[in-house]
């Protein structure tokens, strides 16, 4: 089994609403970059009560499990490392963040049915996350998609409800593509 499996099945079993997110995420969205880990979005917070996660602790499995401030962009994270295989599970606080993992379409990942955060869901993490790879991956990902200009329009809906340097960084990406 894969940690990055057990971790799924945790949550499911557990009734967490979760979307996997990230690099493995754009991977399935068409866009390839390598990563270490594999990122998995919820916003239910009980994922950072360490209990849930004891199952792990006879396996050897590393677990760090972080609970942000008040003030911080994310309510927690959970990472769990096992051999060379990482799993995080991101713990957003936002309502647009939770249409995110509403909205992501189930796909199959192997032997598993995982929930895919959708191309503007992406999108819009890489934009509260604001960095310069954030930035090559929206590029990237408005490149593979189909039509940019639905996923553009998705982001622009939503993109109100995000903090001033993510809508910055939306309009001049948007500017240096000529859109």
């Amino acid at each position: 089994m894969s940690l990055f499996g057990d971790v799924v099945r945790v949550l499911e079993r557990e009734g967490v609403r979760h979307a996997l997110i990230g690099a493995a995420a754009l991977a399935v969205r068409g866009v390839s970059r390598s990563t270490a880990d594999v990122d998995l979005l919820t916003v239910d917070a009980k994922v950072l009560d360490e209990a849930l996660w004891a199952e792990f602790a006879s396996r050897a499995t590393g677990l760090r499990l972080l609970k942000g401030e008040f003030d911080d962009p994310l309510a927690g994270s959970v990472r769990l490392s096992e051999g060379d295989e990482i799993t995080d599970v991101v713990v957003g606080r936002f309502d647009w963040q939770r249409e995110i993992i509403e909205s992501a379409q189930a796909l199959p990942l192997g032997a598993l049915s995982v929930p895919v955060a959708r191309s503007e869901g992406l999108i819009l993490l890489k934009l509260h996350a604001g960095g310069p790879k954030d930035a090559w991956d929206i590029r990237s990902l408005l490149d593979a998609v189909d039509d940019p200009a639905h996923v553009a329009s998705e982001v622009e809906r939503a993109l109100p409800r995000l903090p001033t340097a993510a809508r910055q960084l939306w309009s001049r990406l948007r500017s240096e593509d000529g859109s």
